[in-house]
């Protein structure tokens, strides 16, 4: 029997009393661990969170709390192989690998250098000018900035355990709040192992990070209106969380970032031949294989002119072809199996509603080739392509089959239709738009962006420079409206400013003018920083 995963709960690491669930490998079905079914205790660990680490990260200016994350960061970095490794066993390709570990890690270094250029050598932020009020000039308003004195508990999916601890974390902790890790159980293992690594690095403030690898029991009735709460997982578990009684009524700062229908639009101007149509059904095939079609940004809906469906179809189908799914630990497999057998199944039955309203034109759930590995003992899927002729039918936009899966959809090659289509996701993370016309891409973004966390616009002239549409940049917002949970992860310092309280200060101009410049307590020096 596999080791059960320990937690790291007030500076010690915790062994549950349980046997445990097992965690099984994504490609054969071995153990790889197991978890606790046990609960913790929720209010020691919120307690160490508040008295312990709180105190410790705010004591820190904001400079020297970046000098963390950049040291941590490159600690982590030694340790890649080793994530790598374990990774494979979650079902990820090296490709997948480098997409959860490699840029989980480089988030560290975005917030770091953001924290060092963006924000002063202090541990407060002013907030615009100071704004006078009397006639007298005696009397004035200033906003500042300031940390909150509670945890930050982030609550993560099972598809990206590395990245989606530490792109929570990085702005957690360069705003001065602790954070409180409660990974998915499915592959929780990999979180772990680079928690240890973590806190063996001993980088990081006692109290700053701790570890629950266990249900959360008890923990929302725990959280108080200096906390906050962050969520990563389907919309029905958000809107769930969120309407807690204790969230709701302690006004407990909440964020969610929910699954979403996501879609691309090609422009009628990308037609076969151009750049614009190759680059279309590239980025289709990256998005329905990457991580197994296993992400919250995957393109679950690709709105295609009419006139072009076919030219489309036909050659995603091609490039599809080519793709091989197995084992991810050999070079040649370019998609890995879902996370497990259960989400395997849910993936199927998504798509038995969804073929009510479209056909599969490529790829067949129950015949395909497996490289080096077992089919039925993994939880391997084929790359499934879907086509839906009438696009007014409800199902594709209302049901997400959160893996390899994607529908083409026809649309009459106006940007107003477009949008409408692309608006009946009810809110999603992040569309694309394929185009080399100016004026559709302008029209486009501008009606779809109500509807949209972020809008990426892909032609000949950035391709070569874009990072794609199902990669989340720190730079840039990382959420989306309605379906999408309503949310902001990431969108650079906005992100650390979610994490701090923005407080009107009213007063003498004389005195309003101390919450001006470096903050005359902080001379510490941090030791390590580069």
């Amino acid at each position: 029997m596999a080791a059960t995963l320990h937690s790291y709960i007030a500076g010690d690491w915790y062994a549950a009393p349980d046997e445990g669930r097992p965690l099984p490998d994504a490609t054969t079905g071995a153990e790889v661990a197991r978890i606790s079914r046990q609960g913790i205790d929720a209010a020691v660990v919120l307690r160490h969170a508040r008295q312990v680490g709180g105190p410790a990260l705010r004591d820190l200016t904001f400079h020297q709390r970046a000098g963390l994350l950049k040291a941590l960061g490159k600690h982590l970095a030694a340790h890649t192989d080793e994530f790598h490794t374990l990774s494979t066993r979650t079902g990820a390709t090296r490709r997948d690998c480098a997409l959860d570990v490699d840029g989980g890690i480089g988030v560290l270094f975005v917030y770091a250098s953001k924290g060092a250029k963006e924000l002063p050598e202090g541990r407060f932020l002013p907030d615009g000018d100071m704004e006078p009020i009397g006639r007298q000039g005696t009397f004035a308003i200033r906003h500042v900035h300031v940390p909150r004195q509670g945890a930050a508990v982030q609550i993560n999916a099972f598809n990206f355990p590395v990245w989606g601890m530490l792109e929570k974390l990085a702005p957690a902790l360069l705003a001065g709040m602790p954070s409180v890790v409660k990974p998915a159980g499915q592959t929780a293992y990999l979180t772990e192992l680079v928690f240890r690594r973590i806190v063996e690095s001993g980088i990081l403030p006692e109290g700053s990070v701790q570890l629950v690898c266990a249900p959360p029991d008890g923990i929302l009735d725990a959280l108080t209106g200096q906390d906050l709460l962050s969520v990563t997982g389907s919309a029905a578990t958000a809107r769930t969380l969120r309407g807690h009684p204790n969230v709701a009524g302690r006004a407990v700062r909440f964020n969610a970032e929910a699954d979403s229908l996501n879609c691309a639009v090609l422009g009628p101007d990308a037609i076969p031949g151009t750049p614009e149509f190759d680059l279309f059904t590239r980025t289709l095939v990256t998005e329905m294989t990457v991580k197994a079609g296993q992400k919250c940004t995957a393109i679950r809906r690709a709105l295609v002119p009419a006139g072009l469906i076919d030219d489309v179809q036909e050659a995603v189908s091609a490039e599809l072809a080519g793709v091989r799914v197995g084992n991810p630990a050999d070079p040649t497999v370019t998609m890995g199996p879902l996370a497990g057998l259960g989400q395997r199944e849910e993936v199927l039955r998504a798509l038995k509603e969804l073929t009510a309203a479209a056909r599969v034109v490529h790829g067949d759930p129950h015949r395909f080739e497996v490289v080096d590995a077992d089919r039925e003992r993994g939880a391997f899927l084929p790359p499934l392509l879907l086509r839906c002729d009438d696009p007014d039918r409800a199902e594709p936009h209302e049901i997400e089959a959160f893996g390899p899966v994607s529908t083409l959809l026809p649309y009459d090659g106006t940007p107003a239709h477009a949008v409408a289509l692309a608006a009946r996701g009810e809110g999603s993370l992040v569309g694309s738009i394929v185009t080399h016309d100016p004026g559709f891409a302008r029209e486009t973004v501008l009606g779809a962006a109500p509807w949209h966390g972020r809008l990426l616009l892909l032609d000949r002239t950035d391709a070569a420079e874009s990072t794609g549409h199902g990669s989340p940049l720190p730079h840039a917002v990382h959420g989306g409206p309605g379906r999408a949970g309503g949310g902001e992860e990431l969108g650079g310092i906005r992100s650390v400013l979610h994490h701090m309280q923005r407080t009107a200060v009213q007063g003498p101009p004389a005195t309003l003018s101390t919450l001006t410049g470096p903050d005359p307590i902080a001379t510490t020096d941090l030791q390590g920083g580069e």
